[in-house]
């Protein structure tokens, strides 16, 4: 409390603290504490009792991450950060996982080299052992085994594995593990806030490894048919898999590559937690991404390409099902819209594509032959 409230406004305070169960922080104290957290946007909980604006405590812990308390004895409110770099790798470091195996080349394991292997990160999904990774990380490793922070060591039993998305899901013989908390949307993410990364770079001695920095970007796309997030905290060979971390301790990507190249620095890529649960979720349901199509090629625009912004559409220039025929689609249309909203990239299409499912129909606003026509066609399945 401010030492100069009287007893009055004391008592008051008192009463809602231990009548309501309700802590109350002072304003001008919390505010300080959100300016060095996630957002500066945050609509926090508070009540004004004499002119001054006191922040519901729970609200603000809630925001921040961390611990509070409030001691009745003493009169006061023992918050303990939850946002700094050591405490997320304390938080994170079980729900992390260390990943090798034997690398193996046309379907076979080269035992004669035993220090032929490849590694990379996971993290804990599932308290019953189910963990997330990358796709590259997994596919064709022989002999996987999974390493825990405190050293325990765990054979693959299952794993289902979507190339596309570099997304892959694995189960081991565990249970009673410590799931990360993911960020429930990364609509919040901003850029420029601080993120730290955890894996196991370069080798495997090196395994729970931190790394800090900020997100760089967002909506990115490289070699990847979602969108992707930027940053600059060093994700290096082995950091695949490995979690991006806000600090409130949420994930908000699982790290899948780094983009390396004379003269370029810092630039790392992970793929957000909407697109790992979509994919998650589907890979647990169905053992694969059932991922719809137009059942048509198309081509983006000039400005697309080169990345420019642009309102310009997408041209057919190719039908290869027999739905998108029947629905009277033909090379040289123009695409405008689907179901109401507009794309102009493909990117645009596949992350629209994540809230539905093959068999479902839209309807397609076009151009066909000087005249803008509205189609309705069913979606098929991506081979």
């Amino acid at each position: 409390m401010m030492s100069g409230m009287k007893s009055g406004n004391r008592a008051r305070m008192r009463r809602m603290v231990c009548g309501s169960a309700i802590a109350l922080m002072v304003f001008s104290n919390a505010a300080g504490v959100l300016a060095a957290g996630q957002s500066s946007d945050a609509q926090l909980e508070a009540k004004v009792v004499d002119g001054q604006v006191y922040v519901k405590a729970s609200s603000l812990v809630s925001q921040l991450g961390g611990q509070g308390v409030y001691d009745a004895k003493s009169q006061t409110y023992q918050y303990k950060s939850g946002n700094s770099v050591p405490s997320i790798v304390k938080k994170l470091s079980p729900s992390v996982v260390a990943i090798i195996g034997k690398v193996s080349e046309g379907g076979e394991v080269d035992t004669s080299d035993r220090y032929n292997l490849a590694h990379g990160t996971g993290v804990v999904l599932k308290k019953d052992g189910w963990i997330v990774t990358n796709a590259h990380v997994v596919s064709g490793l022989k002999n996987a085994v999974v390493v825990m922070s405190d050293g325990k060591s765990y054979t693959i039993v299952k794993q289902f594995v979507d190339e596309v998305s570099d997304i892959a899901i694995i189960q081991i013989n565990a249970k009673n593990l410590t799931p990360a908390v993911f960020a429930p949307s990364t609509a919040s993410v901003e850029v420029g806030e601080s993120v730290v990364a955890l894996g196991t770079p370069i080798s495997f001695s090196f395994r729970n490894s931190a790394t800090v920095g900020v997100i760089s970007g967002l909506n990115r796309s490289v070699d990847s048919i979602y969108k992707l997030i930027q940053t600059d905290a060093a994700i290096n060979p082995g950091n695949s898999g490995g979690p991006l971390v806000n600090m409130k301790g949420e994930v908000v990507g699982i790290n899948s590559l780094k983009y390396s190249a004379i003269g370029v620095e810092n630039m790392g890529f992970s793929i957000p937690t909407n697109t790992v649960q979509y994919i998650v979720n589907q890979l647990m349901q169905y053992g694969k991404v059932k991922r719809p199509a137009l059942g048509f090629d198309m081509e983006e625009s000039w400005s697309a390409i080169v990345g420019l912004p642009t309102n310009e559409p997408l041209t057919v220039t190719r039908v290869d099902s027999d739905a998108a025929a029947k629905a009277g689609v033909k090379a040289g249309d123009v695409l405008y819209s689907i179901n109401g909203k507009q794309v102009t990239t493909m990117l645009d299409i596949n992350e629209m594509f994540k809230g539905y499912m093959p068999g479902q129909t839209v309807k397609l606003m076009m151009q066909s032959g000087g005249d803008l026509v509205e189609r309705k066609l069913q979606l098929t399945e991506q081979s």
